[in-house]
Formats: C-alpha cells, sequence, structure tokens
C-alpha cells in the first residue's frame, strides 16, 4: 500500500494577482471548532459577516453575503439569477473577464451584445452610456478590476445611466474589492461581486455580493421553494422564468441567509470563520487606510521597475493599481524567469492571457502580500535573475528607487 508524506507546502512570497499570501489570524481561524450552520452562535457569525460585508461594499443594501465557492461562483450567482431567457446585456471587454461575462450571460440564454477595447486601455464611460441610450439592455455587466491587463474601469455617471433606462448594472470587483474603492450606493450599482483569494487575503472558496432592492425584485419574480421543502398545498413557484441553477439561486440562498434559515445547502463553516475574519482585518485597519496603504506600495514597485530598465505594459491613466503589468523584454524566456525566481527565491508574479500571453508578466501588490518585504524582495530577486538570462539591467537601481519612496512615507 502506498504511504503519503506529510502535507508542508513550501513557504512563498505570492506576489501574484491572486491567490494572494494569508494573514497568519485569518488561518488561525480555519482551525476553530466547527459549529452545527443553525447554531445561534453560527447563525450570529452568519449575521456578523453580512454586516462587516456592508461595510466593505460601502453598501445600505439588505442582501450582502457569500456565495460558497471561487470568486467564479458569485459571478454566475447573480447572472444566472438575474438574466431570463431573451434579456438582452451589455458586456464591454477590454481583457479576459470581460469574455467570461458574455460566456457565462450567453449560458443564461441573453442576447448578448459586446463592446471591446483594446487590452491595455479601457472605456471612456461616456462611450458606454451610449452604447446604453441605443441598445436599451435588461442588464449590463462589467469588469471593475482587469486582472489580466492591469486595468480599472471608471464607472462613473454609468450607474445612473442605468437606473434612468431601467437597466441592471453588474460590477466584478473580484480583484478591487479590499484593495481600492469600491462604492456600490454612491456608484449606483445594482450588484456586486467580489473575490476572498485577493485584495482580501483570504483562501479562495467564497464569493462576496451584494445587491440592491432593484435586483432582488427581479430575483423575487423568479423565487422557487424546493420541493422538499414546500408547505403541503403550496405552489413553490412565482412567475418569472426558473432560474436554471439550484446552488446558484439567489431567490433560495436569500432565505438560507435571512432570519428565516429556509435550508439550502451546508455552510462551509470554516471558510465563514475565514472571511469573517479577513473582513474583521480590514475594517480594523480602516477602508481608507487599507486602500492607502495597496497605493504606497505599488507606487515604491512601480519605482523599482522603472529603475531597472523594464517597461511598463498599459494606459498608466487607468492602471490598476493593485497590479503592475511588466513588458517581457524581447529576447527573455518569461517562463523561465517566473521559474527561477520561484526556485531560487521562493517568489511567485504571473504571467498572463490571451494576446498577452508570452508578453507580460504580471505583479500583485494585494492583501497580505502587499507589504515593503515583499516588494524589496522581488525587485532584488527579478534583478538577479534577468542578469542571469542575460538581460542587462540598472544593477542595484531598483530597490535603491523603491526605497527612495519608502524613504519619503507620505501616507
Amino acid at each position: 500500500m502506498k504511504k503519503y508524506r506529510d502535507l508542508a507546502p513550501s513557504l512563498r512570497i505570492i506576489m501574484t494577482p491572486g491567490p494572494v499570501e494569508v494573514d497568519p489570524r485569518v488561518l488561525r481561524a480555519m482551525s476553530l471548532p466547527i459549529l452545527g450552520q443553525f447554531d445561534p452562535e453560527f447563525t450570529d457569525i452568519m449575521n456578523e459577516t453580512m454586516e462587516m460585508l456592508k461595510e466593505l461594499f460601502q453598501t445600505n443594501n439588505r442582501w450582502a453575503f457569500p456565495i460558497d465557492g471561487t470568486s467564479r461562483s458569485g459571478i454566475e450567482a447573480v447572472l444566472t439569477s438575474l438574466i431570463e431567457p431573451g434579456d438582452r446585456v451589455l458586456v464591454p471587454i477590454f481583457g479576459r473577464f470581460g469574455h467570461l461575462l458574455v460566456e457565462i450571460s450567453e449560458r443564461c440564454g441573453a442576447e448578448v451584445i459586446t463592446m471591446e477595447q483594446e487590452w491595455g486601455l479601457v472605456f471612456e464611460p461616456a462611450a458606454i452610456i451610449e452604447r446604453i441610450r441605443e441598445i436599451r439592455p435588461d442588464l449590463v455587466a462589467i469588469v471593475h478590476g482587469e486582472t489580466s491587463t492591469g486595468r480599472i474601469q471608471p464607472l462613473t455617471d454609468i450607474g445612473k445611466a442605468c437606473r434612468e433606462l431601467d437597466a441592471l448594472l453588474v460590477v466584478d470587483a473580484v480583484a478591487t474589492i479590499g484593495g481600492t474603492e469600491v462604492k456600490t450606493d454612491e456608484w449606483m450599482l445594482d450588484a456586486v461581486i467580489g473575490g476572498t483569494q485577493k485584495c482580501l487575503s483570504v483562501p479562495a472558496g467564497m464569493a462576496p455580493i451584494t445587491y440592491n432592492e432593484r435586483a432582488e425584485a427581479k430575483v423575487l419574480k423568479r423565487k422557487r421553494i424546493e420541493r422538499g421543502l414546500r408547505d403541503p398545498g403550496a405552489s413553490g413557484f412565482a412567475e418569472g422564468a426558473v432560474v436554471r441553477s439550484n446552488y446558484f439561486d439567489l431567490s433560495q440562498l436569500q432565505d438560507y441567509w435571512s432570519s428565516a434559515r429556509l435550508n439550502h445547502h451546508t455552510e462551509a463553516t470554516s471558510m465563514l470563520y475565514a472571511l469573517r475574519e479577513g473582513l474583521r482585518l480590514v475594517l480594523e485597519e480602516g477602508l481608507t487606510e487599507r486602500f492607502a496603504r495597496h497605493s504606497y506600495h505599488e507606487q515604491a514597485l512601480i519605482a523599482g521597475i522603472e529603475a531597472m530598465g523594464l517597461a511598463l505594459f498599459g494606459d498608466p491613466s487607468c492602471k490598476l493599481p493593485v497590479v503592475a503589468c511588466l513588458l517581457i523584454p524581447d529576447g527573455v524566456d518569461g517562463e523561465s524567469v517566473r521559474s527561477m525566481l520561484l526556485q531560487e527565491f521562493g517568489i511567485e508574479i504571473a504571467s498572463s492571457f490571451g494576446p498577452l500571453k508570452g508578453r507580460i508578466w504580471r505583479i500583485g501588490t494585494m492583501g497580505f502580500s502587499c507589504n515593503k518585504k515583499n516588494v524589496l524582495l522581488t525587485l532584488g530577486a527579478l534583478e538577479a535573475v534577468l542578469l542571469r538570462h542575460g538581460f542587462q539591467v540598472y544593477a542595484g537601481q531598483a530597490v535603491q528607487a523603491a526605497l527612495d519612496v519608502y524613504g519619503r512615507d507620505t501616507r
């Protein structure tokens, strides 16, 4: 019989756009005793988590809770619950994850209309608003922070235009929540999806979402109660088209997260502990202070990259504050560099996808990974590895430039 060794993963410096390093206090929370899902002590934890999510999303929405699953599960839950077959959906695409929104919307039976921007750029909000007025969609789905290109899409006035034309606005904020501003109510966002494994520094496995009364009205029109949970004689049906997923049906999930506690699934207990602790740490730091910290270490990283003699990818005016994209120098094997960084220094950075595959590296400064030590070590290691690959960097300049930023400390 084959014997397996004890599980002992290597300690890494994870400087990717997700997943990132997890705060030890979050890992500690995951080791706490399991409670039953209807134990009052556990439902109190559920309620506290919802309260903290509202602060994180900067919203007064009634509904803010996590979907059990990775970030994509939150996107699927929102879109499958809000899109009925035949609905017209507009998706502005400026990277990989806009294409994901298209694919999920098509699987929901939507008539999907797209507008595309070159990777490395974003849209002027006016252009999106003009298209909304032209095609009158039922729903607009857009990525806020596109990690595949390192860009952030301004959402100014898009929500207002959607309200005027009675379209729902769904925003993928997986990469931005907890790292930069996501003003759900002020920006008039109808539904927002976050992720745990990026700026929140919680393991992948939950997708926090929030949605308002406009979105809930659509959900309730499609409400179903599971056959085994219906009262005798009750139909359990509303007038809208059935949501084509039981697990991702928000009408059932919100009953589970409400005071009714109508059974839907068995909650991922340890993951909820992790999310609660991660949210507590975010709020303890303070949103304003946390966003400033991410910006501060971003500035140091960028200063070091440029001092080394490397070029950044994309329009700097719309750079995503938590991801830096570097052009791979001509003649340098990008995957060999990444491999040597990991094997010799224990540092992981990312490549990219689609038209950018093999063209750029992506370095994340997110959550618990976003700190001075990691930035300095990454710059120094990258410089050493590039020299070993025959690329002549300005030796010694990267770390010095970052230290200059840290020496100014304007936070």
